[in-house]
Formats: C-alpha cells, structure tokens, sequence
C-alpha cells in the first residue's frame, strides 16, 4: 500500500455465485453444446482445413437454425429476453439439444426476462399428508429432496439408506451435494464417483436455471466452487439433465457395494419437491416361459404349467445347482469388498441386522426408527 509499510488485508466474502450473470449462463450454456456437435453430425459438408474450433461455427448454427449470423451472435452473448418460442426451438434443433437441454435453454429465456432480483424460497413444514405417504412406503427406502437437493424428510428405510448423511438425531438438513465434495466420507459412500458426481451437478446445474436468483442455492454452489476442485470442473462444463429413473449404487457401512433401481416423482402441490423411492431389484429373474421350459418339476411334485401334466408325456428331472447361487454384480469390486444385488427383502433386513449380531433398538444406530420398523424391516 502507498505510504505505508503493511501489507493490506483481503476482505472476507462469502462464497457465492453473485457476481455471475444470467447472460454469462446462457453464453457458456450455448457455446458448450455448440462444441459437441461437428459438421458431419449436423449434416453440413467438412470442407478442408484446419478448424479453430472444435464443433461447429456460429454462422453453421445460424444456418441451421434459420436465422442471421448476427441475430444468432446476440443469442449467443446472452439476449435472450426478446427471442420467441420458435426462435429457441430451432436454436435447440440445430444444435440438437435433448429434452434437459431444450427445458434448461427455456429456463434460461425465462430468467432472461425476469428482473435480477435476489430472493430467498422459503418453505413451511411438508404437510402431513405428504408424510403419511412417505411413512406408508414400508418396504421401500424413500426420501423427500428440494431442488438443492437438501434432504427434508424420509421414512425408516431412507434413512437407514443414508445413514451416513445423518450421524446423530441433532444433525442439521443434510445435503447431497454437500456431503459429496466436502465430507471425507462422500467419496467412499458413491463408488461410481464419476458418474455420481456428473448426476450431482447436473441436477444442480438444472436448478440454478430454474431458480437463477435464489440465494441459498447460490451460496451453495458458491460454497462448492470454492472448496471443491471436483465441483469446480464439473461445474464448467454446464450440464444439465432429468433424474428421473435409473440405477445407482451405494458403498453402505452396514452391507458393503448395493445397487438399487430409483424413481423419482415430482410433487404437483408441492413445486420443487420430488419424492424419490428405491427398489432392489429380483437378482434371477426367470425370462423362461412356463410351457417352453426344458426341465419339469421334480418327483412327487404337483407342477403349475399344464403341459407338464398332458397325458402320455415325460419330463427330466429338474437339473440340481451346485454350488453357491451366482450374484448379478453392477459395478467392479476392488479387494475386500462386496459387490451384489441382494433380494429386497434380505438387503432391508441387512440395513438393520448385520451377520449374526443381536437385535438392536432402532435408536442405537438409526435414531428416528422405532421399534415396529426394526421388527418388521428385520424380520
């Protein structure tokens, strides 16, 4: 500092993503996905030479879309304010956009629009309605997440499931994100890490169009970005995508690698709010139908498939298995590590009773389940 002999102090500012733009937004947004597509995926002709840039142009874009290059630059640089629906669907057309990426171009037209007033969505308590059918689903580990992906509420199962995510009953609102890139133990609990994180910040990604101008969201991706190096990166390459059903898998402390078939379901009277449920899913499921199937049923056995039964015909004796049952396996395992697909009712009963162990209450190691879910899940 000029005329003194002390070094100034930086000011403290808290993370947050305040400083970005909804224009910078949708220029990185459409200069993305402008990169992935080439000439040949377009069908535009690959004349010879070098290219500057690694998918298409601006002028191929404008082309495409069926407006003038200087009309498309303006899009580009973030003015989307003025451009109508058909403007943006054959934007989204020519640079073939999937259903996430055409709602997320939208989302941002949207904002565009809106003024850039900061506001903070608060939210009362879930109704009881919505908590008796999240405590009804017994057999299914459910959750109830916004779009932060701040977990608002589950049933017992649930949170056995994410166990890890609430250590004690005094725990705050866990958060996925959160967890994923700043607990030590997040990197253990998602063993497909890369795709996990891909899902992470896509979704977060997704919402900050929803909602450009909350400020809990932003200071949570602003937390992120500055404390994760993972984030950061994934956070730049602006992806975006619709959690709708899938497969994920989990490293849980209780039973080792588990994967599990999820759907989630956004609630109409309740904006934001989507309710996810897991399932496991059969680890043999039979394809065979009953009438084509080569082996019959064993001796002194009634079987159900008729054409067992027709006059006159003999089958083989069912084969015999030797051996352990073989396990479907959905990711690779490294050493001392368990990876299955257990039947649903044996991996809910292994969230609670592991190995052989005594019976524990269910507030020893899952605070919020009483006994009746213990009993049941466990049984």
């Amino acid at each position: 500092m000029p005329g003194t002999d002390r070094t100034p102090h930086m000011c403290a500012v808290r993370p947050s993503l305040h400083g970005v733009s909804t224009e910078s937004d949708i220029r990185a947004f459409l200069a993305s996905r402008r990169a992935k597509i080439t000439p040949r995926q377009a069908g535009l002709p690959a004349y010879g030479g070098s290219r500057r840039v690694p998918g298409l142009r601006r002028e191929e874009v404008a082309l495409l879309a069926g407006v003038s290059i200087d009309y498309y630059v303006r899009l580009e640089r973030g003015h989307l304010a003025g451009a109508s629906e058909e403007v943006l669907d054959a934007v989204a057309n020519a640079l073939q956009l999937d259903d996430a990426e055409r709602a997320h171009l939208y989302d941002l037209a949207r904002a565009a629009k809106r003024p850039a007033r900061r506001t903070r969505r608060s939210r009362g308590p879930l109704p009881d309605s919505v908590l008796r059918v999240l405590n009804s689903m017994t057999d299914s580990p459910a959750f109830i997440r916004n779009g932060r992906l701040d977990i608002l509420a589950t049933n017992g199962l649930g949170r056995a499931l994410y166990s890890p995510l609430h250590p004690g009953p005094t725990t705050p609102t866990a958060n996925i994100a959160r967890f994923q890139f700043l607990d030590p133990h997040g990197h253990e609990f998602f063993p497909d890490w890369a795709e996990s994180v891909n899902t992470t910040v896509s979704l977060l990604r997704t919402e900050a169009g929803r909602a450009p101008h909350d400020n809990e969201l932003t200071g949570l991706i602003g937390e992120l970005v500055t404390r994760s190096d993972e984030f950061r990166t994934a956070w730049a390459k602006h992806n975006v995508r619709l959690h709708h059903t899938g497969r994920k898998s989990f490293r849980h402390p209780a039973v080792g690698v588990i994967t599990l078939d999820f759907d989630a379901m956004e609630l109409p009277a309740q904006p934001g709010l989507t309710l996810t449920a897991y399932s496991a899913a059969p680890p043999h499921p039979s394809t065979t139908p009953c009438n084509s199937s080569p082996a019959g049923p064993p001796p002194h056995t009634t079987s159900r498939c008729p054409a067992a039964t027709a006059p006159g015909r003999t089958r083989e004796p069912a084969p015999t298995r030797s051996g352990p049952l073989p396990c479907r396996t959905g990711n690779k395992t490294e050493p001392g590590q368990r990876s299955f697909r257990l039947p649903r009712r044996v991996f809910y009963s292994s969230l609670f009773v592991r190995g052989n162990r005594p019976r524990r209450k269910a507030s020893d190691t899952h605070p919020g389940l009483d006994a009746k879910q213990w009993t049941l899940a466990g049984s």
